[in-house]
């Protein structure tokens, strides 16, 4: 079997790994016509780590990944909602890793190049369309040489929120869902938060601020440290910023206001968002779930079928559970039927986290406290009561499958 992947992003080049590690050959074609490692930082939850251990890559993740110890929900003013331990240091078998999404596509890129054949990883192919029959898939790429034919078993389409194969499948798709939100990020060298390995998200009904450290910085006390405020800017009945505007750099004037409005009394966030080099600015986006990913021999994965907003710190690592399903479905099954048992399992269960997430996911509990306390709170029992907190936060963890297993 030959499974050709269209995309070389986390979730292509994981699933690249895993169908080699079950024997079954695939070719990586990537539109970029060069891989670079850009962006800032992900999360990766317990249950995505989990699947690069088994491929062996936890050590190298290590040397360049934070791993995270605790999680908290703040409000505005830094008053503690909720905290929680994470990865190891919840019970897991393996950390949460925070981590700079260029150096992590790196690290899967330079395995998948040294396990696959040669000729395996392609850059400089646009998929431009597709025929199956009952023997196979025939892929058509727009290269710099001119158009490609390329045959596989099965074709997957793990090319992003803007996949050319989700297009072709669905060509009536309703387009991108934006609901207002406009979100600011940068990475900074920056003094370490406590302990260096503490993750929050802090803030109200009208801006927030999620901080994490993604790595080493230039001295022990120091992280490389990834920032992201976002805040609702428009009503949404319009269409989203064009394309062509996503990751472009941000306006300082336009975030300014929003990172003056947290008064928290450890973190001076304008200082942190003024020493950032780079303020690239997203609409937050999704697509409405589809009815159905796969047709005969292709399918879908990752941000192709279900991209989400980012909030719950989910996206990649749903795109690795989808690999994982995929590739054991492949290995037991005939193409077809394989395709068609992925997508009973991961449908359902992504469609579920999507629409946790455009009603803010886990991070709902700080727009809760906004409503009901926005100038503070004396006793947190008196606004919200802890099971109202951990209905929210353990809830989402459960719907997406990375609750901590229950000890007996």
């Amino acid at each position: 079997m030959n499974v050709l992947i269209v995309g070389g992003g986390v979730g292509g080049l994981t699933l690249a790994l895993m169908l080699h590690g079950r024997g079954i050959g695939c070719t990586v074609l990537e539109a970029a016509p060069e891989v670079r490692e850009l962006g800032v930082g992900i999360n990766t939850l317990p249950h995505c780590v989990a699947e690069w251990a088994e491929l062996g890559l936890l050590d190298e993740l290590d040397r360049i990944a934070i791993r995270t110890r605790e999680l908290r929900y703040l409000n505005h003013l830094g008053q503690t909602l909720w905290a929680e331990p994470r990865g190891l240091h919840a019970g897991q078998a393996v950390p949460q890793f925070s981590v700079h999404r260029g150096r992590l596509h790196g690290i899967l890129w330079r395995a998948a190049a040294r396990r696959l054949p040669a000729g395996a990883l392609r850059t400089g192919h646009r998929l431009a369309g597709f025929t199956q029959d009952a023997g196979g898939v025939t892929a058509c790429f727009s290269t710099p040489e001119g158009e490609r034919e390329v045959r596989g078993d099965v074709l997957v389409g793990a090319d992003g929120i803007h996949s050319a194969l989700r297009a072709l499948l669905h060509p009536e798709g309703g387009g991108i869902r934006w609901q207002g939100i406009l979100m600011w990020r940068g990475a900074v060298d920056w003094p370490a938060f406590e302990t260096g390995d503490v993750m929050f998200i802090a803030g109200d009904l009208v801006a927030k601020l999620v901080y994490y450290p993604i790595g080493p910085g230039s001295t022990p006390e120091h992280r490389l440290t990834n920032w992201a405020v976002y805040a609702k800017v428009a009503s949404g009945e319009n269409p989203p910023p064009r394309r062509e505007d996503w990751s472009r750099p941000g306006n300082l004037d336009d975030v300014l206001p929003l990172a003056r409005r947290l008064k928290l009394p450890f973190l001076d966030a304008e200082a942190l968002v003024r020493a950032s080099p780079q303020r690239l600015e997203y609409p937050m986006c999704d697509r409405d779930p589809l009815p159905w990913w796969s047709a005969g021999r292709v399918t879908l994965l990752g941000d192709a079928a279900h991209p989400m907003y980012p909030v719950g710190s989910n996206g990649a690592s749903q795109a690795v559970l989808d690999a994982r399903c995929l590739a054991d479905a492949l290995a037991a099954q005939a193409p077809a039927e394989a395709l068609r048992a992925y997508e009973a399992e991961r449908l359902p269960k992504t469609a579920a986290i999507c629409a946790s997430n455009r009603t803010g996911g886990p991070e709902r509990v700080l727009d809760v406290f906004g409503q009901r306390a926005p100038h503070g709170f004396g006793r947190i029992e008196e606004v919200m009561p802890p099971e109202e907190i951990a209905a929210i936060v353990r809830g989402y963890a459960t719907l997406a499958g990375f609750a901590v297993p229950m000890r007996r």
